[in-house]
């Protein structure tokens, strides 16, 4: 996707992730998500900071209250964050679902598999249905494939294929070899790459699929 489409897929994403948090019980906003030591609502804050982020200097102070840990900054940043009312945290999604600004170290291209991953670090914890744009999940697995740190895909998985089963996608392997192939849908792929494994796992196949 070019930078226009990605915009609107991100733009779509924020509203749609807005939809589903508006209709959370108080004990859904408290759950666990997907991302270990994270809780719904801060996975959530964290979405909806990615257009209003800190500035420099209070980044410089977070780093430093961090020690230096990206994890640990991202991580407390947003459950600071958390903290504020859950319809606000809805809002400011709405609110912000068309800026383009975003924090000084990323981009779109960045932000579009984040912002799909958790979602689905929201749903699927919650049991509930997310279906990811095609488009998009293509666009976020090809950027996770190719930017390295922090998932580290290609080494992960090195001597895999992955093939996309709703997308003319794939990656890794290129040798031929049928052995060392799972398939499964482009959002899956996407969830296996950025280690979200359990979660992927029940959507893939193919001979290679227990090596994962």
């Amino acid at each position: 996707m070019d930078a226009e489409s990605s915009w609107r897929a991100i733009a779509g994403e924020r509203r749609s992730l807005a939809d589903l948090l508006e209709g959370l019980t108080p004990q859904q906003w408290e759950a666990p998500s997907l991302c270990a030591g994270w809780r719904v609502r801060d996975v959530a804050a964290h979405v909806a900071m990615a257009p209003q982020p800190p500035g420099f200097g209070a980044m410089v102070r977070e780093g430093v209250r961090a020690r230096g840990s990206f994890h640990r900054l991202n991580h407390d940043v947003a459950v600071r964050h958390a903290e504020r009312a859950t319809d606000r945290l809805v809002a400011e999604l709405r609110e912000h679902a068309d800026s383009r600004r975003l924090p000084a170290v990323t981009s779109y291209r960045n932000i579009v598999p984040d912002i799909l991953v958790h979602g689905q670090d929201i749903a699927v914890a919650l049991g509930l249905d997310r279906p990811m744009p095609v488009d998009a999940a293509t666009a976020g697995a090809t950027r996770v494939w190719t930017m390295g740190w922090p998932f580290w895909a290609r080494r992960r998985l090195r001597g895999i294929r992955l093939r996309a089963t709703d997308a003319d996608w794939s990656a890794g392997l290129s040798t031929g070899d049928g052995d060392a192939e799972v398939r499964g849908p482009i959002g899956a792929l996407l969830l296996l790459m950025t280690g979200r494994t359990e979660a992927a796992r029940p959507h893939l196949s193919g001979p290679a699929r227990a090596r994962i």
